[in-house]
């Protein structure tokens, strides 16, 4: 018997099947095999069409039955994650009345930022734990304002994970994590944030039925049976944001566990039951996916978009054919570069560093003693750096740190960025060898609530090795101390 699990994203919608007893993963699939079409009719607007993650999802359960030789029958629960922030508009009848605005559309920042100053920081950051910001609330508040025939027809919003259980099943609901990461969730009242609602002039009727993240959320109806390919009957027991889920699937639920990604670009995402939103305007705060107002569980997001990118634009453009080819240029130097230092923040404004856009710096290159092995060691090193001032950051605003777990992408298989991350945050890091589909997958085995043999099957399913912090730590503070001196000279201009 399986449980399966998608991860509906803005390039592409993953599946994943895993084994009940053992939480092995039988296969991923990915739907379409090239990226989503993304539709932009402006600068900074990012929309899709919410029926066509559908489509995939559908296309994806028939590959995946079809491969392994599967049948409806087999699958006995599904989960969901998805792409956060995104906003899906329905009528009565559950259709589309627009295109969803996706979590890279940045056309409702002066809304929210409207709404942070009017309705006041102090409420805001003590309530929302976050400014309104670009958010769904914001989005919503958008189409209100600018396509108010679109908006008299609206019969609930949904999040992206919403819309797709909603398609499986006929039922409309959301939660309380889904809620909080459209910054529509009254952390102090333990309430839908009626009072952002009321200053938006959003009917609070919009609002989904709210759902447990772990529970059975609905099943499929006939008519999803008939799209899907998934039997009717068959239970969603989970649903969550994609951070949220990254960090489920690497078994953070608590405080002092940290879940970290280095892909294009990096999230730290820390666990805390603390309701600090002291950083509002550098970390997000999210009600994770164990929140309960008695056991509070927040999940702080702080994002590096100079991260993956950086080290992907030197493979493009230094003279070497492989990233194993610049990790071994990057080890016959020692560490620290011998001063060379590389700022690895031109993938635009960083909201660590207050939304300043100071781009890729390189400095303290002497043309007579360095090469392009100081270069790669000085961009590992400075990738690895701005995680640990992203650390700083969180700790800052209450988190504590006890380990770091991070999936197996190229950042974290290179040894000096993980020896340099671990050494500098004096922890260790755990490496996983997981995607979000087989954490959503899995996830909905903690319907049953065993939180302890949801993270035995982690361990023995996708553990790949550990760093651990050098004891010798003074040449990588030196250099971590001579990477933020150059930084806080740009910033502080």
């Amino acid at each position: 018997m399986y449980y399966i699990g998608f991860d509906i994203g803005s390039s592409s919608v993953k599946a994943a099947i895993v084994e009940i007893a053992t939480g092995k993963s039988i296969g991923v699939v990915q739907e379409p095999e090239t990226e989503m079409e993304m539709l932009a009719l402006k600068n900074g607007w990012a929309e899709q069409k919410p029926e066509e993650w559908w489509m995939h999802c559908c296309n994806a359960v028939a590959k995946l039955k079809k491969k392994y030789a599967i049948s409806r029958t087999q699958i006995k629960g599904i989960g969901i994650s998805y792409q956060m922030h995104g906003l899906v508009l329905v009528d009565k009848n559950g259709a589309p009345l627009r295109k969803s605005i996706i979590w890279c559309d940045s056309r409702a920042v002066e809304i929210g930022n409207e709404a942070f100053n009017t309705i006041g920081e102090d409420k805001c950051v003590s309530h929302l734990l976050n400014s309104p910001a670009n958010f769904t609330a914001s989005k919503l508040k958008w189409v209100k304002e600018n396509e108010p025939d679109i908006y008299s027809q609206v019969y609930k919003f949904m999040l992206p994970g919403d819309y797709i259980a909603y398609k499986f099943s006929n039922v409309i609901n959301t939660t309380i994590s889904g809620l909080s990461e459209g910054i529509m969730w009254d952390f102090k009242k333990d309430t839908v944030a009626d009072f952002l609602l009321e200053y938006y002039g959003i009917d609070a009727s919009l609002v989904p039925d709210i759902v447990d993240t772990f529970g059975l959320q609905s099943t499929v109806d006939d008519k999803g049976e008939l799209e899907s390919g998934l039997a009717a009957g068959t239970p969603i027991f989970y649903r969550a944001g994609d951070q949220p889920n990254n960090a489920l699937a690497l078994n953070v639920f608590n405080p002092g566990e940290v879940a970290a990604t280095g892909g294009t670009s990096g999230v730290v995402y820390a666990v805390t039951d603390n309701l600090s939103g002291k950083e509002s305007t550098r970390v997000n705060n999210f009600a994770h996916v164990n929140y309960t107002k008695n056991n509070p569980r927040i999940g702080k997001l702080l994002n590096i978009n100079g991260a993956g990118i950086q080290y992907r634009w030197l493979l493009n453009n230094l003279a070497v054919s492989s990233y194993e080819e610049m990790n071994t240029l990057a080890s016959e130097v020692a560490v620290g570069s011998d001063g060379v230092c590389m700022l690895p923040f031109g993938n635009g404004a960083e909201r660590m560093l207050n939304n300043k856009d100071i781009g890729t710096r390189l400095v303290n290159i002497n043309l007579n003693n360095h090469n392009k092995a100081h270069v790669c060691r000085a961009a590992l090193e400075g990738i690895a750096f701005s995680f640990v001032y992203g650390m700083d950051i969180l700790k800052a605003d209450g988190s504590e740190v006890n380990v770091m777990r991070a999936g197996n992408d190229n950042l974290f298989r290179s040894e000096i960025f993980s020896n340099t991350v671990a050494t500098l945050i004096g922890h260790e890091i755990e490496i996983y060898n997981t995607t979000g589909a087989i954490g959503a997958a899995r996830a909905s085995g903690l319907h049953e609530g065993n939180f302890e043999k949801y993270g035995k099957l982690i361990m023995e399913n996708d553990h790949v090795m550990t760093y651990m912090p050098f004891k010798d730590k003074a040449p990588y503070l030196t250099a971590y101390e001579l990477w933020k001196k150059e930084l806080e000279l740009i910033i502080n201009k």
